[in-house]
């Protein structure tokens, strides 16, 4: 939109409003901000009431006793966030299907989605399948959410030396991913695992294969194959694309100031808009990474804001009690303003 173009518009409506507006957009960055105490506008749901929510992440059904997490607002510093309207999205997307795809904090922002939604319609008809992909349908709008695991979004491939994670193949999610309006794609956690939780005996990088690799650098080659695949297979005026970027882990004290040894116990937010120990390697290279796609792919970049939430996590309120869990994150909690900028990007 021209300058011309807004100056006649400005003084044909005779709003000075709709200028200010005009002007700010382009200037608008909502993930650079701070979280403010908000207890009047939050949370948005209840956990309780919403029959979708994954265990994992019902920190207040497991016993967490502070509140506090639950009433933070993310400010961004040049813009107001537009509140989640779920009724509204869900207009907006009748008759279509989103997917979100990747390991267990893409489910974790699936289940605030669908809980949100509930929430707006709590007596809407409902479909809920687990598998083989979970998901639900809110039937009157037919709008179907659903959740596609594939940690790694490349292949993993059963071999007769083992189970190989090939950084260059990517056959296994393009036949699930096929015919979505929009695909929500996350990956990062499961690529540094070892021990039994490592899901791969073996690496294929080209024709090469090895026990293993740096895994940073494996995960940017995995990551440069869903481009190519973005780049080459994907109808981007059919299909709307998203990566929801990096979600950050608090397993350090140091990394916020603090001499804890994790997030137990944490129950306010990093103070201002900076996060000490900067920006990961993971988001950088995720950035890296989108700069040379040649399709639209909106990056929700949630990492320096959700390393602002060392409070977030369900810690030892969670399924298992096995330990402090400061990988996941409560709901109500974080992704729900995740989601907040998700529906802001769409609408």
């Amino acid at each position: 939109m021209g300058f011309k173009f807004q100056f006649l518009l400005c003084t044909f409506v005779s709003v000075l409003f709709i200028c200010r507006q005009i002007a700010a957009a382009g200037q608008c960055n909502l993930f650079h901000g701070q979280w403010v105490y908000d207890p009047s506008s939050y949370p948005l749901y209840n956990s309780s009431t919403c029959p979708f929510i994954d265990p994992m992440f019902d920190c207040q059904k497991f016993g967490r006793p502070d509140r506090g997490f639950l009433k933070y607002s993310w400010k961004p510093n040049s813009c107001n966030l537009p509140r989640f309207d779920g009724a509204n999205l869900l207009r907006r997307l009748r008759g279509k299907k989103i997917m979100f795809v990747g390991d267990s904090i893409s489910l974790n922002q699936w289940s605030s989605l669908v809980c949100l939604l509930h929430a707006a319609v709590p007596n809407a008809r409902t479909t809920f399948e687990k598998s083989p992909i979970t998901y639900v349908k809110f039937e009157e709008y037919d709008v179907t959410i659903l959740w596609n695991w594939s940690p790694f979004l490349v292949d993993i491939v059963q071999e007769p030396r083992g189970r190989v994670l090939n950084l260059n193949s990517i056959e296994q999610g393009k036949k699930a991913w096929r015919g979505m309006d929009v695909l929500v794609f996350d990956t990062w956690h499961w690529w540094t695992f070892n021990g039994t939780a490592k899901i791969w005996d073996y690496v294929r990088d080209g024709s090469t294969v090895r026990k293993d690799m740096n895994r940073v650098a494996a995960f940017y080659k995995g990551l440069r194959t869903w481009a190519r695949w973005v780049n080459t297979s994907v109808d981007s005026s059919r299909t709307k694309l998203f990566f929801q970027g990096i979600s950050p882990d608090h397993y350090w004290g140091h990394e916020w100031g603090s001499r804890a040894n994790n997030c137990a116990g944490e129950q306010q937010p990093v103070k201002g808009a900076r996060y000490p120990a900067g920006r990961p390697e993971a988001a950088k290279i995720v950035d890296k990474v989108s700069s040379r796609l040649r399709k639209a792919v909106h990056v929700l970049d949630i990492t320096t804001m959700s390393q602002l939430r060392k409070d977030a996590h369900p810690s030892i309120y969670n399924q298992n009690h096995s330990g402090s869990d400061c990988t996941h994150w409560c709901l109500p909690g974080l992704p729900d303003t995740w989601n907040q900028l998700f529906y802001a990007a769409l609408v």
